[in-house]
């Protein structure tokens, strides 16, 4: 413990840390001022859901359980949506819960999923005044549409919005190729 003192309160480290461009120490008056967050900060997921023309809204979530069976902490709950008449599985949670409380940020559950359905957010202002109160957020508090997504992290929706659109317009030539594959 001796060498810390030494190697970082010395005048030397001083002079490196605070050189011509040093901006020093200075206060941030949080509730009033706030820094920019950073577009890769991470906190909570939360669900996207695409807003289609008619005002309605389609989740991103086929409920496939890959975010919950990936989480470390296991605190990701999903109930798959079951049609009435036939009871046969429909692509979209009935409900979807994640304890805040128990989730490390870690990310892995967006990284995962393979629908792009579930990303970070930036919202990290999650503090109750009730000590009873549980933060177990379900769909309708962690759905956020894909506008949403885009003003937090505009650089990784443009790349995953250009990917999206590539593998569109090889779908689009390959259907295209295969009328005329069929022909000769």
């Amino acid at each position: 413990m001796r060498w810390l003192g030494k190697r970082y309160y010395n005048l030397e480290a001083l002079r490196v840390r605070q050189g011509a461009k040093g901006r020093g120490v200075f206060t941030v008056q949080y509730p009033e001022e706030k820094l920019e967050t950073p577009e890769e900060f991470r906190y909570i997921p939360f669900l996207i859901y695409e807003e289609k023309p008619d005002g309605t809204q389609e989740d991103r979530c086929t409920s496939c359980g890959i975010c919950a069976k990936v989480c470390p902490p296991q605190c990701i709950w999903i109930e798959r949506t079951n049609d009435p008449k036939t009871g046969r599985p429909i692509p979209a949670p009935r409900e979807f819960y994640i304890d805040i409380d128990i989730c490390m940020n870690c990310g892995l559950c967006a990284e995962f999923c393979p629908f792009d359905a579930i990303k970070m957010d930036h919202d990290f202002e999650i503090a109750s005044y009730d000590r009873t109160s549980a933060h177990v957020y379900d769909k309708a508090k962690l759905s956020k549409p894909v506008s949403y997504y885009a003003s937090i992290r505009p650089t990784n929706y443009a790349r995953e919005e250009a990917v999206r659109a590539a593998e569109a317009a090889k779908k689009a030539a390959k259907k295209a190729a295969a009328p005329a594959a069929e022909k000769k």
